[in-house]
């Protein structure tokens, strides 16, 4: 047995006594003392200690703070019997006014200094190590006999006082079958940073090279594994350089404090509600990217797409139907910072305005839970609406319904140059203006070019090339698209062409070409929009994805829950809006009826009945 696996199994005074007396050398102590806690080290100055403290406070997730000493006190009896913070970790940095002086194998020649100075103990993820490896997941680095990858990222973490820096991650290679597995081990493990921040693509999180880590080795990834990312203590590291203290020390990174503290048990206050479990679900494969959810908050979702599945227009629309689809979606959606949105069905080609009650609601329930969120929202359409549109977005806002209006736009121009520009700025693809297109009851482009309603009617010359930018998107980085119908010729719903062709009447004719990342059916198009509204309602109060999309840094923002509640779709306010669309002469898709129906099924009480059945399952 190698040196190495030795320690596996030693007793942590053990090591601490082997790397006090310089037995060890420099060397990271992953893969030690097995479930066993460890701790990264931060020392300053006494008169720095209380806005640090509150730095850790405010950034839990890369900085759990598991004791604070006094000042000048070397011992931590709280974590460890005979121990010495100058000597029990095998490798130290030192810091001058914020810059790196050099490593020191100890801190003994500066016991004088350290009378005035603090030390925090800080969790580590190497505590987390046997948990994971005990429910079958490789730790590579430990493999590869290599310390682990730490990578400066683009997050910054709240700011306190002097103390301002952005998040440091730690990389571990997993087996792409084992991420529910590994983010379920280490979710409860929240002294040890908890349950990861990124999972996927590194450049989302602003890392260039996975080859190149800013501390620690690189190590190798093999086939079908995923890069996951857990917030990590080395953003002490940092902090500490933009403080500029006169002098301040931290363990070298990977070079721990270990503990006598058993890494299974969580702190006090600090373990998640023992319910709480978690997954993780793929919402792009370009770039990879996964996101995460607790199963409460995914079982709720699941029950709204059920609901929005049914089929009172008797069109045969279950075999469109795509699990997850709408978890996906909502779930890339509420990663998003920008979204566009586009609606518009000109079916009534006879009539001024050709548009349907159908789309618009859905559009408008969207936007509002978005901008609820406080992401940016648009709404693209016709030009021939764009009037029309912001006169009943301008009524709904004077009523109430709506809390602000909602920028809308245009777009005509038919050629891939003039989408690029109007999807990024300046036209550079890796600049993109927004995060998410999403197309509810859009009339979409069918295979010959042409646009058709269910009755085989071409409405061409009603609908501008919207469809291009869905088309654009699909070929730029970190923009995604969703479209949401419940015939199959509506934008996006492309993905699903073979089984509209088989399953829909005039499917072969009139089936949309342009296909979406996800498509959500809905019996009626504006259920899919109610449906995202309270999916993401419930995501940003899933206390599991809120963390996730904060990448654990900062404080949760799960106060502002009334604020969203307040964005559901509600009984009252979505018949407000449809009085307001048949007041500017918007007709029911079916029967062109003016009047209060969408899709020819009368608002009360199927339209209404929805609704309520949504709200019901969302604030269960």
């Amino acid at each position: 047995m190698s040196t190495k696996e030795s320690l596996k199994f030693q007793p942590p005074s053990l090591i601490r006594a082997l790397i006090r007396d310089g037995k060890l050398g420099r060397r990271s102590t992953s893969g030690m003392a097995e479930g066993y806690k460890q701790a990264n080290i931060v020392i300053l100055p006494t008169a720095l200690a209380d806005n640090f403290k509150q730095f850790c406070l405010a950034n839990s997730g890369p900085l759990p703070l598991l004791y604070k000493s006094q000042p000048g006190e070397s011992r931590c009896p709280d974590l460890a019997d005979q121990s010495d913070i100058r000597t029990d970790c095998p490798l130290y940095c030192k810091f001058q006014d914020g810059i790196f002086c050099g490593e020191e194998s100890n801190l003994l020649k500066y016991s004088g200094e350290l009378e005035d100075m603090v030390t925090f103990y800080l969790g580590c993820s190497f505590g987390f190590e046997r948990a994971v490896q005990e429910v079958g997941v490789p730790i590579r680095n430990v493999e590869q006999k290599r310390n682990v990858s730490m990578y400066k990222t683009s997050v910054p973490c709240h700011a306190v006082g002097s103390f301002q820096c952005n998040l440091v991650v730690s990389m571990r290679p997993i087996p792409e079958g084992k991420l529910n597995v590994v983010a379920q081990a280490t979710l409860s493990a929240t002294d040890a940073h908890g349950a990861p921040v990124h999972i996927g693509h590194p450049g989302l999180i602003g890392i260039d090279d996975l080859g190149v880590p800013d501390f620690g080795d690189a190590v190798e990834l093999h086939p079908g594994d995923v890069p996951v990312f857990w917030a990590c203590g080395v953003t002490g590291m940092e902090a500490v350089k933009s403080c500029r203290a006169p002098l301040a020390f931290t363990h070298s990174p990977g070079c721990m404090f270990i503990t006598d503290c058993n890494a299974e048990k969580p702190s006090p206050g600090q373990c998640p509600d023992a319910a709480d479990s978690i997954q993780a679900i793929c919402i792009s494969q370009k770039p990879l990217h996964f996101s995460v959810a607790s199963d409460a908050a995914i079982q709720k979702i699941r029950s709204l797409e059920l609901l929005i599945g049914n089929d009172p227009g008797q069109r045969g629309i279950q075999a469109l139907f795509i699990p997850d689809e709408l978890l996906k979606a909502c779930l890339s959606m509420s990663h998003a910072k920008s979204v566009l949105i586009t609606t518009g069905f000109p079916t009534h080609f006879d009539q001024n305005p050709p548009e349907e009650t159908d789309g618009p609601l859905g559009a408008l329930a969207m936007a509002a839970m978005l901008l609820a969120l406080q992401k940016e929202v648009s709404i693209v359409t016709d030009l021939w609406a764009l009037d029309m549109f912001r006169e009943v977005i301008a009524d709904a806002v004077e009523q109430g319904v709506l809390r602000s209006p909602i920028p809308l736009l245009s777009f005509q121009e038919n050629s891939s140059e003039s989408a690029l520009r109007f999807l990024c700025y300046d036209g550079n693809s890796q600049t993109p203006r927004y995060d998410h297109l999403v197309a509810i009851e859009r009339a979409g482009m069918a295979t010959d070019g042409k646009y058709y309603n269910m009755r085989k009617v071409n409405i061409q010359h009603l609908v501008d090339p919207i469809d291009i930018l869905f088309r654009m998107a699909s070929d730029i980085p970190n923009i995604a698209t969703t479209g949401i119908g419940d015939g199959g010729n509506e934008l996006g719903m492309g993905k699903l062409k073979d089984r509209v062709k088989k399953h829909i009447p005039n499917g072969d004719l009139i089936v949309c070409d342009v296909e979406a990342d996800f498509a959500i059916t809905a019996g009626v198009s504006n259920w899919g929009g109610y449906a995202i509204s309270c999916a993401l309602y419930i995501l940003r109060c899933c206390v599991v994805h809120e963390r996730y999309l904060r990448k654990a840094v900062g404080f949760p923002t799960l106060s502002h829950e009334k604020s969203w509640a307040a964005a559901l779709p509600t009984v009252s306010k979505e018949e407000k809006l449809l009085e307001i669309l048949v007041k500017y002469g918007i007709r029911s898709g079916k029967t062109g009826n003016l009047g209060m129906e969408v899709d020819g099924l009368p608002f009360h009480d199927v339209h209404s009945s929805i609704i309520q059945q949504l709200a019901e399952v969302t604030l269960l």
